[in-house]
């Protein structure tokens, strides 16, 4: 382990219920969660349980961490064979509950979002990666570096694996502070059928 990854801290199923409320809180403003909640009232009370199944499955699968134990920031790194989770996998880690949370009405109103982000990633990276999933900082902890902790952290770990990494966005704001850590957009689309932007990108492996 990297002296970078040793200072970040590794979630565990107890910290499921917490990641998930830095997540909704970081998410609000969020192109997908706006379409799929705009009465904000709503959009505040139901967004984090969209995570549940993400760092349920992270930590299960993959690598889950936070800037310290009060997760100022998390990130969810898929390592691969693992990137690509079935529709049974998703509801299992957790799909079932944030389907009940959410409501009907919203999870149908982003299936468009899911169809389309699956096989593109498919399509897009063929080959072995890691996915960042999902990286959160919490609002009042924005500006202090802890996102890019997380990030380099991570990166260094990989790039010594050589190995590339895999992620989307929905917003170029996000896109370009991105393309700060070598990755580059591999896609950029509106996703059919909605108004939401999608950025998806890669970062090749810089170890020589």
């Amino acid at each position: 382990m990297n002296d970078e990854l040793k200072n970040l801290f590794r979630l565990t199923k107890k910290h499921i219920k917490q990641a998930c409320k830095v997540s909704g809180r970081a998410f609000q403003d969020d192109p997908v969660t706006k379409y799929m909640f705009p009465d904000e009232i709503e959009r505040r009370e139901k967004v984090l349980y969209g995570f549940v199944a993400i760092y349920k499955y992270g930590i299960r699968n993959g690598e889950v961490y936070a800037t310290s134990e009060n997760l100022e920031g998390a990130a969810v790194w898929i390592p691969p064979k693992k990137v690509h989770q079935s529709m049974w996998s998703m509801l299992r880690n957790g799909g079932f509950h944030a389907m009940r949370k959410t409501g009907f009405k919203a999870m149908k109103k982003g299936m468009p979002i899911y169809k389309y982000i699956g096989p593109a990633h498919k399509r897009l990276a063929p080959f072995d990666h890691w996915y960042l999933q999902s990286i959160a900082v919490d609002p009042e902890e924005q500006g202090k570096g802890y996102g890019s902790s997380l990030l380099r952290a991570m990166i260094t770990k990989i790039d010594n694996e050589r190995l590339p990494i895999y992620l989307e966005t929905n917003t170029k704001k996000n896109m370009v502070y991105y393309q700060k850590f070598g990755f580059e957009v591999v896609e950029h689309v509106i996703i059919p059928k909605t108004e939401i932007p999608l950025w998806c990108m890669l970062r090749k492996s810089q170890k020589v």
